[in-house]
């Protein structure tokens, strides 16, 4: 019994050294996480979304092209929404 809790012992305390081997090898890299949810930077509101008059897409205004008054998801789609 005393070899079990003896081989028990060294091999959780390897797994934990090789975990937390990885957390530091991971924490030095850090330019493909995600920032923390919890940071500096301020809250960024929310940006209205539009609708393609072509295709009936939903995207954001910023992103939208705007051609005589009409809304679309390209300029294409734009031009395409005024005909009847």
């Amino acid at each position: 019994m005393g070899k079990f809790l003896f081989w028990a012992i060294v091999i959780v305390s390897a797994l934990l050294f090789a975990r937390l081997l990885v957390r530091q090898q991971n924490k030095g890299k850090g330019a493909g996480q995600l920032p923390p949810a919890t940071g500096t930077k301020a809250k960024q509101a929310p940006e209205a979304m539009v609708r393609c008059e072509h295709c009936g897409i939903h995207l954001p205004r910023s992103e939208a092209a705007l051609v005589d008054g009409r809304i679309g998801c390209s300029a294409e789609h734009a031009r395409l929404s005024r005909k009847p």
